[in-house]
């Protein structure tokens, strides 16, 4: 036979296109987290407009924040099935809508509708693909591309409550919903730049032993069509080597079985004894981590400090929450911390809850500030690492489906604590019972993961005993259940050991 040459153009990991999907996720987030925080400048006028009481009104808050959440596992589900382009995109025009129909609502009731779960589903849909496609472009500088990417919550605070205020002064908040409305389309541009990392295969067959020898370029542009290619091959040779050929009906059915009915097994991390410990510290996490943004101003204000300098508190919150996406993104892609995120991550969680701990002792503006400049930096420092430290956990496979049971885990705490804060702000008369339970949920949830720690390194020390490869490998999925940039990193990585060959 003749000789084989092949030569394969994977798309560059760790920059080009990346930087595009960066900032897609980073539009995705300015048009999700930053929007669903600014819902709460609308409390007054649609209480004013409805005459609705505190609880009523605030609701509207609560649905659209315990709907994402909730939602983030069909998200998954959807990127899994069809796209990450796809999911975004079909979320932002239900996002969208839902901002439409809310400036034509004439009752609070259509508002938790439209507002509350249609543009919730909307965010839901677009939020977990797009942090997932960022994992698939990098991997030496996951955690600073990933907190790039999340910063666009607290930049896009900074910058849209001011803007917002403008719209509602200007055009009432009907006509700020309709701009609102047309900013977050812009989602459907973000979902179409969602493009797949491209494996691009040329392969040159000799004449020698072959009836139409010649050149034969394949582009392998898409996830189907590599399923295709591999799954007839190996079918293929199983019925060669087997002699028995099924009928094409039976051939179909099975088909269709294996990709309706296998589903199951890209949630089969549910079951890692690591990623279980990892749930119940988000459900704590969940708990606290939104106490003291709901809670700080009223807290500032009954200490004597202004309107205005309780309002500058919530924008040092914002601002340092960029800094902490960013910088301790960076500093955790460093070679000699990049071993010791799931530490990074458990020691930014519990200087939050520290830092809640102490805010009750915190009595004036010049106290407040570091507050809001230590909380700030580490909520943004653990928000960037979520994704990576899931994925380190549960591997690579996983991390679609993995995340949306991660956000969705943050569904229910999100819904409930704030009223539980504010019940024991009623019952005592005071503050600090809650920031009191905000500091002890964080430490809970920090406490939990270094259990899981401790357990991980014990049992890789047993391992190293045993055997020399100390690297746990994820559970093994069939190709039908692997995401398409797994796929690709192990087709690039064949090609780098054939190189090397």
């Amino acid at each position: 036979m003749g000789d084989v040459k092949r030569s394969r153009a994977v798309s560059p990991l760790d920059g080009g296109w990346g930087w595009v999907i960066v900032g897609c996720c980073f539009m995705v987030t300015v048009c999700t987290r930053a929007v669903t925080r600014c819902v709460s400048i609308f409390f007054v006028e649609f209480q004013a407009h409805f005459e609705a009481d505190y609880a009523a009104t605030a609701w509207i808050h609560s649905l659209v924040d315990c709907t994402t959440m909730l939602f983030a596992p069909v998200g998954s589900l959807v990127a899994n099935r069809w796209s990450c382009r796809v999911s975004v995109m079909l979320g932002g025009l239900l996002a969208s809508s839902g901002l439409l129909l809310s400036s034509f609502s004439s009752s609070l009731e259509l508002l938790y509708l439209s507002m509350g779960v249609l543009t919730g589903v909307g965010f839901a849909l677009c939020y977990t693909p797009a942090i997932v496609m960022v994992g698939c472009y990098f991997r030496r500088r996951k955690a600073l591309a990933y907190g790039i990417a999340m910063s666009g919550s607290g930049i896009g605070t900074f910058v849209l409550a001011p803007a917002v205020q403008l719209l509602i002064e200007m055009y009432s908040w009907r006509g700020a919903l309709l701009v609102l409305s047309a900013f977050v389309a812009n989602l459907i541009v973000c979902g179409a730049l969602l493009r797949p990392i491209t494996v691009k295969e040329d392969e040159t067959e000799g004449n020698e032993g072959e009836s139409g020898g010649g050149e034969k370029p394949a582009n392998v542009l898409s996830h189907d069509a590599e399923l295709a290619v591999k799954l007839s091959k190996e079918s293929e040779d199983h019925l060669l080597s087997s002699g028995n050929v099924a009928p094409p009906q039976l051939q179909k059915r099975r088909r269709c079985f294996s990709s309706h009915f296998l589903s199951s097994k890209e949630y089969r991390f549910l079951l890692l004894p690591d990623f279980l410990g990892l749930a119940v510290s988000f459900l704590f996490l969940a708990s606290g981590c939104s106490l003291p943004f709901v809670y700080l101003v009223p807290y500032a204000l009954s200490v004597g400090v202004s309107h205005q300098q309780a309002a500058f508190l919530m924008s040092i919150l914002g601002v340092i929450d960029i800094v902490g996406n960013i910088t301790f993104g960076w500093l955790t892609d460093r070679r000699c911390l990049k071993p010791y995120r799931l530490t990074c991550y458990i020691f930014s969680v519990a200087m939050e809850g520290l830092c809640c701990l102490f805010t009750p002792l915190l009595c004036s503006f010049s106290l407040l500030v570091p507050f809001a400049v230590l909380y700030g930096y580490f909520d943004g420092a653990y928000v960037a690492l979520i994704p990576v430290v899931t994925s380190d956990l549960v591997g690579a496979p996983y991390l679609s489906s993995a995340l949306g049971v991660v956000y969705f885990l943050h569904a229910i705490p999100y819904l409930v604590s704030p009223p539980i804060g504010g019940w024991l702000v009623d019952l005592t008369q005071s503050y600090t019972a809650t920031f009191f339970l905000s500091g002890a949920a964080l430490l809970a949830s920090s406490l939990v993961l270094t259990t899981v720690a401790g357990i991980r390194h014990c049992r890789r020390h047993q391992l190293t005993s045993i055997t020399k490869d100390t690297k746990p490998e994820p559970l093994p999925l069939s190709v039908s259940d692997q995401p398409e940039c797994h796929i690709t990193y192990k087709k690039e990585l064949a090609v780098t050991d054939t190189v090397a060959s």
